[in-house]
């Protein structure tokens, strides 16, 4: 049987995007207190000038510890679709201008892959931690394809066009238990759970 956790950790989530925080607020187990920008007072616009999902993490994390000094960990996520040559990437959240607006980013998606036989598509999550000033990454990638047409009213950013493999919905059509379990996000995050519980436990 496992050892019980003697103590817990305070994460801040590097994030304003209230739904990806919602999403990991439901994953974090008991031994986890999850802190938002907010709670913190932070409304700052936190740069994300990476070439990579993994240098932007790393450099919302950074910022973050560097302005309140307590452990924090910031997630980046793209949309990488074969037929565009892996686009729109790291640019996902803009793809469409800096508007940032979801439904632009998914119409223009959908504009270069009309008629495109080859739709196949991943997410990707990359996350950095940051404790005591240390910094380690995980990733999550689900596998999919991209649909014809939006479908679903669930979730957030691509998720009504993405259907993952295995499933014959979109990530707007399925549960957030469900997209938990097989998500990109859920993925990688499953990973920063199982360290931090490893590190509470005196195994990291």
């Amino acid at each position: 049987m496992k050892q019980e956790l003697k103590r817990g950790l305070e994460l801040v989530f590097a994030t304003n995007n209230l739904h990806k925080l919602s999403e990991i607020k439901v994953l974090c187990p008991s031994i986890v207190t999850l802190r938002s920008l907010s709670e913190l007072g932070c409304d700052d616009d936190i740069p994300e000038t990476g070439v990579t999902l993994s240098d932007n993490a790393s450099q919302k994390a950074w910022y973050v510890y560097q302005k309140f000094g307590m452990s924090c960990f910031a997630d980046d996520t793209g949309l990488e679709i074969e037929a565009l040559n892996g686009a729109p990437g790291v640019y996902s959240a803009r793809y469409a201008g800096e508007m940032r607006d979801a439904l632009h980013n998914m119409s223009l998606v959908l504009q270069q892959m009309k008629g495109e036989e080859n739709r196949r598509a991943r997410f990707r999550t990359v996350i950095s931690l940051i404790h005591d000033g240390e910094e380690l990454q995980f990733e999550g990638i689900v596998n999919g394809v991209i649909t014809e047409s939006p479908m679903g009213e669930k979730g957030f950013g691509y998720d009504p066009i993405f259907m993952p493999d295995g499933f014959d919905a979109t990530f707007a059509q399925l549960d957030l238990s469900v997209k938990n379990q097989v998500s990109h996000r859920g993925r990688a995050v499953a990973l920063l759970i199982a360290h931090i519980e490893r590190m509470l436990n005196g195994d990291a």
